[in-house]
């Protein structure tokens, strides 16, 4: 898995730090990922669209290996 395009925000409002998409061993392409600066520190958001009952629900959901690599990876291209 690698980190194909991570585009920083500046000035950001908010809690929003950036947006990435993510190329898995297997070459599948996916977009929507989101570096998120929460109380805790730097996390990432996977892409979600909203539900019809106003909440909002992950599209895409990772082992939770998968995910913690993809963190650790994430923050610190994000950190570059």
């Amino acid at each position: 898995m690698k980190i194909m395009r991570m585009s920083k925000l500046d000035n950001s409002t908010g809690g929003l730090r950036a947006y990435f998409d993510i190329q898995t061993d297997d070459e599948i392409i996916i977009k929507g990922f989101r570096v998120v600066n929460g109380p805790n520190g730097l996390f990432v958001s996977a892409p979600n669209e909203k539900g019809k009952d106003g909440k909002y629900y992950e599209t895409v959901t990772l082992p939770k290996e998968m995910k913690q690599k993809l963190e650790k990876m994430a923050i610190e291209e994000y950190n570059k």
